[in-house]
């Protein structure tokens, strides 16, 4: 009898101690959600363009660069990245893509309608010409946007872009890491699970969703562990971004090949060879087919040039000041 009561007390302390990590995990949980959902709400702004509502912020002083950010991000991402350029001495204007944060996801989402409402965006700012910075998925519209609206781009920037090539077998031109697709079904479903699966299986994150070699992180400097960690921190709320995310996937699997020897825009790629993404490839194959392209590429750096965030910034903002 003695036996049997204690055995229950271990098992109701137990459950007490459960029920405690559990509010605890939970509590962390929501100041984090809570502080991401206050970061997106505040410090951006909604154009009322024909294409429709386009959300939007603007950072910085100088020539205008559009920073068209990539799967994952919005205009936070679209700042994060741009951060650089204004302490160059550039004015950077970041908007949420289609289905990201607070811009609404149209009918018509194809990165074609996306590159026409990068030039709705500047009509409402009354911006008539402005270089263009094409991060990941934000690429595709990037590059459209300089094929559609030449008169309105002063550069094209591609970073890890998201570009067309061909490859063997009609395979994808962009690749997907392992375990992507096991995180887009599950973590990137739930804010919970996505805040859990940072936190228990982070090299997993780096390595599937940022598209980075996660002993390049293990041995980074402060600063570039400080830029994974914003970008993997600034991807909450998922939720929020989830429709954008899903278009991509479409946008993203279906890359078309470009009429780039239309483009005569000053044009510069760059990606590194190890991007798990696969994306060092089509950055080559775009910057050879448009007339006076630059290509720059690293050995090393994975999606997110890890090791050469000094140099690339130094690379887009010479780039654009250059061709004014």
């Amino acid at each position: 009898m003695h036996i049997r009561i204690s055995s229950r007390i271990a098992w109701a302390l137990l459950a007490l101690a459960c029920l405690a990590c559990a509010s605890i995990v939970y509590a962390a949980y929501r100041r984090d959600l809570d502080i991401a959902r206050t970061r997106v709400a505040t410090g951006s702004l909604i154009a009322q363009t024909r294409c429709g509502p386009i959300e939007y912020a603007v950072s910085g002083t100088g020539p205008p660069v559009l920073v068209v950010h990539g799967a994952g991000g919005g205009f936070d991402q679209g700042l994060d990245i741009g951060a650089s350029l204004v302490a160059r001495g550039l004015r950077v204007i970041a908007m949420s893509r289609f289905g990201y944060l607070r811009t609404p996801l149209p009918a018509d989402a194809s990165a074609t309608a996306q590159a026409d409402a990068h030039a709705c965006l500047l009509d409402a700012l009354k911006i008539p010409r402005a270089a263009i910075v094409g991060v990941s998925a934000g690429a595709p519209s990037a590059t459209l946007f300089a094929l559609r609206h030449p008169e309105r781009c002063s550069a094209l920037v591609l970073l890890s872009p998201a570009m067309f090539v061909p490859r063997a077998n009609g395979a994808p031109a962009v690749k997907t890491p392992s375990g992507t697709a096991f995180l887009f079904d599950t973590a990137l479903r739930s804010d919970f699970i996505f805040w859990l699966a940072e936190r228990v299986g982070r090299r997993a994150v780096i390595h599937s969703l940022l598209g980075t070699p996660p002993e390049l992180v293990d041995h980074a400097s402060s600063a570039d562990l400080d830029k994974v960690n914003t970008v993997i921190a600034h991807l909450l709320p998922v939720t929020a971004r989830r429709e954008g995310l899903i278009n991509d996937g479409r946008v993203v699997s279906a890359l078309d090949r470009y009429p780039l020897e239309q483009i005569h825009t000053p044009t510069l790629a760059l990606s590194a060879a190890d991007d798990l993404y696969k994306t060092y490839d089509g950055a080559q194959y775009t910057a050879a087919h448009v007339a006076g392209a630059r290509f720059l590429g690293y050995p090393t750096g994975g999606h997110l040039w890890v090791g050469h965030s000094d140099e690339v910034a130094d690379a887009v903002a010479g780039f654009v000041v250059a061709h004014p």
